[in-house]
């Protein structure tokens, strides 16, 4: 850019970001490239076509290497002054603009990141300003070293909790390497996937007997799952839930389907509560499914579990929401933090008789002293007692909550509906809650995350255009979508967009584990090699394509 322009506290004048979801903010308000670097990609890739601003930085400098600068340091240029952050975060763009869509896995590995400037003062520079050190960062930890912290594999802890002492360290950086203390010998990358749950207790499917039948209400009924023979099942995390491979008939393929858990954690048993609806699956369970019974199933699965901290708990659910949340109640009913919580149980239903679980929640409730409930019914009917069994005539809504007291500072856990998932969500929001705290589960595919692309409507899951793959069978649990393999495609991810499939993404290439999903049966192969392999039990679909068949958490 000619001439002088004013660095501001957001962006360069006239050079500002194009995607804020991904970029900009006050803590990667300039982005630095070196010639150096250049100089370096220039031999790798044996190229002299590069120009200014090749690698989508801001500011392209001579010096400033990412092994010598760290986080915190603080340079004057022109009548500016700037800190370092944080290192690049990576995304497919840049593989793009180098026509090398490896590009963001090289800048890692090869640790040459570039790293973003916050405008401590605002002020014009130009190109042949010098560039003055004026205060070293607390730590002296490099670009390169905390960019490999987070996105390598090793983590070690002593480095980590190095990093963490840094003030001028990103919030989002500070978040991801939080994760990684956490987790500390889990495996797979929790600064990267902080929602990813432990590995599974198994994999793939394997059969379990049907113990009991209950019915729970007009349409809900549970259904208590044991080993063949009867030894203890792992436990799983209170919120997670089954998958379930369903023969409708010899003469079809089996569907998959997902249900919740709904009891308690140390039973040795699993419970799924399943409502009957217009779906082959729950019908399936309410016509067909006796004690007894031979059902194959995966392990305990999904990220939608109880945050382990003192803050207050809200959960909120309406219908057959109510089963994880439920599940959550009795983990905090059976634990001595959980007594001493602040816990709220609030749940909508349409009247007494579409009511599950009514008594066995407030046995739960009454046995924790800090609890609170609220029950509304939309449709009351005429045997229902105001005061007994409901507790207001209406929905769950955020003015109801208001009006009750709910604290704002709890963690908040919903499920149901999609519109009550929708509209509590956008009231938390309005709430300044943080997304920390806002915990959900959907019965169906999640909103997809694709950077820089213009939303569309959602189209229903379907087979891809053209002719029909011969490979092996791939399939979309949540989506309710199964198609044979297509090798024309180079990846899951391609596979699942040309099937749309709602999916998250962000580099394409195994650096940033935005597209980690849950693998709950099959084999894939690699490439390339991610830099740091998901958890046991999760796949990479932007660089995998299946060794067999594969079922999908999508």
């Amino acid at each position: 850019m000619p001439g002088r322009v004013m660095a501001r506290r957001l962006n360069l004048d006239g050079d500002g970001q194009g995607d804020l979801a991904g970029h900009g903010g006050e803590h990667r308000a300039v982005m630095v490239y070196q010639l150096d670097s250049y100089r370096y990609w220039e031999a790798y890739f044996q190229r002299r076509d590069f120009e200014y601003g090749q690698f989508g930085e801001n500011l392209t400098v001579d010096g400033l290497p990412d092994n010598g600068v760290c986080i915190g340091d603080r340079y004057r240029i022109g009548a500016a002054l700037f800190e370092v952050t944080q290192p690049r975060v990576t995304c497919y763009r840049v593989g793009i603009r180098m026509n090398s869509p490896q590009m963001p896995s090289l800048l890692v590995s090869h640790k040459r990141p570039g790293f973003y400037f916050r405008v401590i003062e605002e002020g014009q520079i130009g190109a042949g300003d010098e560039i003055v050190k004026v205060a070293d960062g607390p730590e002296r930890v490099s670009v390169a070293e905390i960019d490999a912290l987070l996105y390598l594999p090793g983590h070690p802890r002593d480095q980590l909790e190095r990093a963490l002492r840094i003030p001028s360290l990103s919030a989002g950086w500070r978040g991801s390497l939080e994760a990684l203390v956490e987790a500390d010998k889990q495996g797979g990358n929790a600064g990267l996937a902080p929602s990813s749950a432990p590995p599974s207790a198994w994999s793939g499917f394997r059969p379990l007997r049907v113990a009991a039948v209950q019915r729970e209400s007009v349409d809900v009924r549970s259904f208590n799952l044991e080993s063949e023979d009867r030894s203890p099942l792992p436990a799983p995390l209170a919120g997670q839930f089954l998958v379930f491979k369903l023969e409708l008939d010899k003469n079809s393929a089996p569907i998959l389907r997902s249900y919740s858990m709904s009891g308690p954690q140390d039973a040795g048993t699993y419970r799924v509560s399943v409502k009957r609806a217009d779906g082959a699956g729950s019908n399936y369970f309410h016509e067909r499914i006796q004690v007894g019974d031979l059902l194959q199933v995966s392990a305990p699965r999904g990220s939608f579990t109880l945050a382990p901290n003192d803050r207050p708990v809200v959960l909120l659910s309406a219908g057959i929401g109510a089963t994880p949340v439920l599940s959550m109640l009795h983990s905090l009913a059976a634990t001595e933090a959980g007594s001493k919580r602040e816990i709220w149980w609030c749940y909508g239903a349409r009247n007494g008789r579409e009511h599950p679980f009514a008594a066995e929640a407030r046995k739960l409730l009454k046995s924790l002293s800090r609890s609170r409930s609220l029950v509304a019914y939309s449709k009351p009917e005429d045997g229902d007692q105001a005061g007994k069994d409901y507790d207001v005539r209406g929905h769950l809504n955020l003015a109801l909550l208001e009006q009750r007291n709910v604290p704002k500072t709890a963690d908040f856990y919903l499920c149901g509906p999609v519109a009550f998932l929708a509209d509590l969500t956008a009231g938390l929001k309005s709430w300044d809650v943080g997304d920390s705290c806002v915990h959900s589960e959907i019965f169906g595919a999640g909103p997809s995350v694709t950077p820089g692309i213009a939303s569309t409507i959602p189209l229903t899951p379907h087979q891809p255009a053209g002719i029909a793959g011969a490979g092996p069978k791939i399939s979309f649990t949540r989506s309710g979508l199964t198609v044979p393999w297509n090798s024309r495609y180079g990846s899951l991810l391609e596979f699942a967009e040309a099937c749309a499939i709602p999916v998250r993404w962000s580099c394409r290439v195994g650096v940033c584990h935005t597209c980690e999903s849950g693998l709950i049966d099959g084999r894939v192969d690699y490439s390339p090699e991610p830099l740091d392999r998901p958890s046991e039990g999760n796949v990479l679909i932007c660089c995998s394509t299946p060794l067999s068949e594969v079922e999908l958490d999508l």
